[in-house]
């Protein structure tokens, strides 16, 4: 099943105002600007940046998604950042030359395309090492999921920072889930991990949930592993201490 292209988790993305919020001139004005897919290159970040780094360092921004990319299982020191409004690259370009801890940080314009070839190649380059840098699990770790128990919970990781629980269910829409059947895992200080638990009507539907194991929601592909509502508690439990 195609999942919804990543344009779509934000509206500014792929719908205009009707031209009857505007005169000829402001409209005409509004789609030159907002012609662009609003993403920016970033280089320079530190070797031990992280995801939540660069949301903090575009503090106020529509952060949509964040993309670290990596070379032979390394961190290149290079990002890909994309908004929820094309505006908002002009913003984030005066963060250019600004700092994140003790790097300077050079923020460029971008393209959509660029952006997805980015995407693509780190999916190829996470296959590519899975096996030979750890803790990436080897190749067989993904068939052993087959052999573990199903209590009727799944764990999610990959998840977009943005992603909401409409976006997980339309993930399974297969399936009969709602909203207080998912369960985000934070940081102490509230900030998106990338995970979640999604409880299931039943061990059954869990194993057939996880025929959706590496398919994509938005630019990531979300890996999914059992697990149980014991697992869970504890993970979501520890966010609340």
């Amino acid at each position: 099943m195609p999942m919804m292209p990543f344009e779509k988790m934000s509206p500014h993305f792929s719908q205009s105002p009707s031209a009857s919020f505007f005169d000829h001139a402001g409209f005409m004005a509004f789609a030159a600007f907002s012609r662009g897919f609003p993403v920016v290159r970033i280089r320079g970040l530190p070797f031990n940046c992280t995801e939540s780094d660069v949301y903090d360092f575009f503090m106020g921004l529509d952060v949509v998604d964040v993309l670290l990319t990596h070379r032979q299982g390394r961190f290149s020191g290079e990002a890909y950042c994309v908004f929820g409004l094309p505006m908002q690259v002009e913003m984030a370009l005066h963060m250019n030359r600004k700092s994140m801890g003790q790097r300077y940080i050079e923020v460029f314009r971008s393209k959509k395309h660029e952006y997805y070839l980015a995407v693509a190649a780190e999916l190829a380059e996470q296959g590519n090492t899975a096996a030979d840098f750890p803790p990436f699990p080897p190749p067989k770790s993904a068939v052993n999921k087959d052999l573990l128990e199903h209590t009727g919970v799944l764990r999610l990781r990959g998840l977009p920072f943005s992603a909401s629980k409409r976006d997980v269910i339309e993930f399974f829409k297969d399936f009969n889930l709602k909203e207080e059947n998912i369960q985000f895992v934070v940081h102490s200080d509230g900030r998106a991990s990338g995970e979640a638990y999604v409880q299931f009507d039943g061990p059954t539907q869990s194993k057939q949930a996880m025929s959706r194991d590496k398919m994509m929601l938005g630019s990531r592909y979300i890996e999914l592993f059992p697990s149980s509502s014991e697992e869970s508690a504890r993970a979501t439990g520890r966010q609340k201490k």
